[in-house]
């Protein structure tokens, strides 16, 4: 089980989740999924390079620094500056985005929802060890919801999946002792709340 919940949380990183729901949302069937190959690529490269690649790769001068001590940075302190830097590096790559005429509206308020729930959960942080892992999922839960109720699509198969996830999710972070169950469930809501939101205004 605790294998189990370590590779969970390794397969559902929150630094996964913006590219994760940017392949679901080119793939449920709407009008965005026929925009030009080329042009989706872009958006999946900038992305995942600016919200996982990038970040990630600064974890080991982090660590030189002694401002993390271990890749799970498990406490409050540790977890500021990485969220920080985190929510800069997926800002440039939002703004390069923004910069090409056929990318599409609605994924640049994705993108622009989860740099602003980045913050929202960075300034939590401050005060309290919110389940980062679980705003991601939860973030990548309110924009699809947020982009079928846009556009009128039934993703309730696909919603049911996602919930079920975030369940499990929910469940090892639990079962490895990162955080309490007020911890995840509030990271849920944060997420999901927050980029629902910001999408459909």
């Amino acid at each position: 089980m605790k294998l189990f919940s370590r590779l969970l949380s390794i397969f559902f990183h929150p630094l996964l989740m913006p590219t994760i729901g940017l392949f679901l949302i080119f793939s449920i069937g709407s009008h965005i999924t026929y925009i030009p190959i080329q042009v989706k690529r872009i958006v999946y490269v900038t992305v995942f390079v600016s919200s996982c690649l990038l970040p990630m790769s600064l974890v080991p001068m982090l660590m030189a620094l002694k401002q993390i001590e271990t890749i799970y940075m498990k406490t409050k302190r540790e977890r500021v500056w990485p969220m920080f830097i985190s929510g800069l590096i997926f800002f440039a790559g939002y703004y390069f985005l923004s910069l090409i005429h056929s990318v599409p509206t609605f994924v640049l308020k994705y993108i622009s929802a989860t740099i602003i729930t980045i913050y929202a959960s960075l300034i939590i942080t401050f005060y309290w060890k919110i389940s980062i892992h679980m705003v991601g999922i939860g973030g990548l839960a309110g924009g699809l919801l947020a982009f079928a109720f846009m556009l009128g699509l039934d993703i309730h198969l696909l919603m049911s999946l996602i919930f079920a996830v975030a369940g499990l999710i929910g469940v090892a972070r639990l079962y490895l002792k990162a955080h309490n169950p007020a911890q995840v469930y509030a990271g849920f809501m944060l997420g999901f709340v927050m980029v629902f939101t910001v999408v459909t205004i």
